[in-house]
């Protein structure tokens, strides 16, 4: 595998947010009267930005809420994280084992996945190397993000690997023409299986790295 880029999602393959930040959501829609568990809106919206999430409940429910709930969800959910975000497994050990050049392009808005990245004691590694879809109008499944970032660093698309665990996010680096290595957090696996390859954890993930001289041991 020719590789000279990695581009990682942040959510769920960098920092284990996807429990926690889905929780909240189930919460506060309950709040409203409409009732769907954390595991049943990680299955629905995993990897889709929370302004589409919404746009899609009230299109099929016709839930109405206040113009402030997205802020109010992310308020809360930025106070959740800030106490109880951690890295997932295995996440410092393969950014810091990496020999080419990496960078992470998320759906979220830049201030969630700075702070998030900050939480976890990974931002250093990402301080200057960070794409929003909510700085260019572009969410996964579209490509755009993915293709920003590939031109950032002046790589062709076809030489970056993405690191994803959604369906949207493995339909983007597919539709960008890239090697997409897939992160199986077990919840939707099925979403997953258009990927290049699926990993297991981010371990084995380094395991295979190291055997493609892209990290070291």
């Amino acid at each position: 595998m020719r590789s000279k880029l990695v581009i990682f999602d942040c959510d769920g393959v960098l920092v284990d947010s996807e429990k926690l930040g889905n929780d909240v959501f189930a919460e506060m829609l309950a709040d409203y009267g409409h009732r769907i568990s954390g595991d049943e809106s990680i299955r629905r919206f995993r990897g889709v930005n929370v302004t589409k999430c919404l746009e899609i409940l009230q299109r099929e429910t016709g839930l109405e809420l206040p113009e402030s709930f997205e802020a109010d969800l992310r308020q809360r959910m930025s106070s959740v994280f800030k106490a109880q975000l951690r890295p997932v497994d295995g996440a410092l050990r393969l950014v810091e084992s990496l020999q080419v050049p990496f960078c992470v392009a998320s759906s979220g808005p830049r201030k969630k996945i700075e702070e998030n990245l900050q939480t976890t004691n990974l931002y250093p590694h990402f301080a200057g190397k960070i794409f929003s879809g909510y700085e260019i109008g572009s969410w996964k499944p579209d490509p755009g993000l993915f293709l920003l970032a590939a031109r950032h660093f002046g790589v062709a698309p076809e030489e970056c690997v993405v690191v994803e665990d959604s369906f949207v996010g493995v339909s983007a680096g597919i539709a960008a023409n890239m090697t997409v290595l897939a992160l199986d957090a077990a919840v939707d696996s099925g979403g997953l299986a258009m990927a290049d390859r699926i990993f297991g954890s981010l371990d084995e993930m380094h395991g295979f790295f190291v055997s493609q001289n892209l990290s070291h041991k």
